[in-house]
C-alpha cells in the first residue's frame, strides 16, 4: 500500500558527490518525517539524516556539514545531497518514512528497498 522508491546511488571516487532521491507513494494520509539511514557491511543500520514535515532536520555526526537533507512535501519526496564523500560512506542507504496511511491512528515506519553507495578510488 505504501512504497518508498530510492534512486541516485552508485559508485563515486573519494571527494565526489551524489544525490539520493526517495519518493513515497500509495495510500498516504500524511507524512510526519522522512529520512535516510545507512547500513555498512557487518554493521547495524543507523540514522544519517532526517527531516520533519515542518522542515526540522537532524544529522548524524558523520554527516554534519557534508550532507544536506531536503524535502518536497508536494511530491512526497526527500533528497540527500552528499558531498566530499569518503570510503567510510560506503553503505546501503535506506529511505524511511514516518507516516499515516488511511484509517490508521498512529504513524508507521516504512522503508525503501535501499540503494548502494560505493566510494572508492
Amino acid at each position: 500500500q505504501v512504497q518508498l522508491v530510492e534512486s541516485g546511488g552508485g559508485s563515486v571516487q573519494p571527494g565526489g558527490s551524489l544525490r539520493l532521491t526517495c519518493e513515497a507513494s500509495g495510500n498516504i494520509r500524511s507524512i510526519v518525517a522522512m529520512g535516510w539511514y545507512r547500513q555498512a557491511p557487518g554493521k547495524e543500520r543507523e540514522l544519517g539524516a532526517r527531516v520533519t514535515n515542518s522542515g526540522n532536520t537532524n544529522y548524524a555526526d558523520s554527516a554534519q556539514g557534508r550532507f544536506t537533507i531536503s524535502r518536497d512535501n508536494a511530491k512526497n519526496t526527500v533528497y540527500l545531497q552528499m558531498n566530499s564523500l569518503t570510503p567510510e560512506n560506503t553503505a546501503v542507504y535506506y529511505c524511511s518514512g514516518d507516516l499515516f496511511v488511511a484509517y490508521t491512528r498512529a504513524p508507521g515506519k516504512y522503508w525503501g528497498q535501499g540503494t548502494q553507495v560505493t566510494v572508492s578510488s
